[in-house]
């Protein structure tokens, strides 16, 4: 992992850009990480949609810098494959260019695009967060307990499945779930924390209500909001917070 530049941002978090690989990123850590510590910090993996770093970045950056300053957590974002800067993929464009027309004809969206959009980028991310966690976690003052939160919904869903190291997870319902997700979910056990707008124009709702039913939490909520997909409520981001601050540091001290 290679560290490009850092700055300051309210309050001494401390946000450093850096590289894995072909993979860019953001690490951002309390004002007492790196340093050494009593404890390691519990880490947040933040997603998001495929929009690019670039695009996502004041959302990102406020979620961590909450995080950071209210909480003490360390969070990290990575750039999706093909988003922002990184190399494009015609399967992944043929896919985004199939679900415009779709949207545009004003008719259903097929699985078959929903397939060929969401699957592949899930098969792609999920084993590159992996990674790059493996990375995160090396670095003096992170040492988890680990949550991932936001993003598109299937590689959060993948991810809860394969990871171990994930203990809790904040999913936003807001983007296509292909079917095969749906089995996946069943196999997902840590606690949930679902976010679904529920006039979000672009969300199937009911997909979002199916998928939240289908997982196998024990302990899963769903918090549903008037409004689209932009319009989530400020108060939610404490919401999630709290969340994981109940199971990343009741995880933290067990250990």
């Amino acid at each position: 992992m290679h560290f490009a530049s850092e700055q300051r941002l309210d309050g001494g978090v401390l946000e450093r850009a850096f590289s894995f690989g072909d993979i860019p990123g953001i690490l951002w850590t309390p004002a007492s990480a790196p340093a050494p510590a009593p404890a390691p910090k519990p880490l947040i993996l933040i997603g998001h949609p495929p929009l690019g770093l670039r695009r996502m970045y004041p959302r990102l950056a406020g979620r961590a810098r909450h995080y950071a300053a209210e909480y003490g957590f360390a969070s990290a974002t990575i750039e999706l494959p093909g988003s922002g800067e990184r190399p494009r993929w015609a399967a992944a464009e043929q896919a985004r260019a199939d679900l415009r027309r779709a949207m545009e004809a004003g008719g259903p969206v097929g699985d078959e695009i929903v397939d060929a959009l969401i699957l592949p980028l899930v098969d792609r991310a999920v084993p590159e967060w992996r990674a790059v966690l493996d990375a995160l976690l090396a670095l003096p003052g992170i040492g988890g307990p680990v949550g991932y939160e936001g993003g598109v919904i299937s590689i959060g869903v993948r991810l809860a499945r394969v990871e171990p190291r994930i203990v809790a997870a904040g999913l936003f319902a807001g983007s296509l779930v292909p079917a095969a997700m749906y089995e996946e979910a069943r196999r997902v056990t840590i606690p949930l924390h679902v976010l679904l707008q529920w006039d979000d124009e672009g969300n199937d709702r009911q997909a979002a209500l199916d998928l939240f039913d289908a997982f196998g939490s024990t302990e899963k909520t769903l918090h549903a909001n008037l409004g689209g997909h932009t319009g989530v409520p400020q108060f939610e981001l404490d919401t999630g917070a709290r969340f994981f601050a109940r199971h990343l540091n009741r995880m933290a001290h067990r250990t």
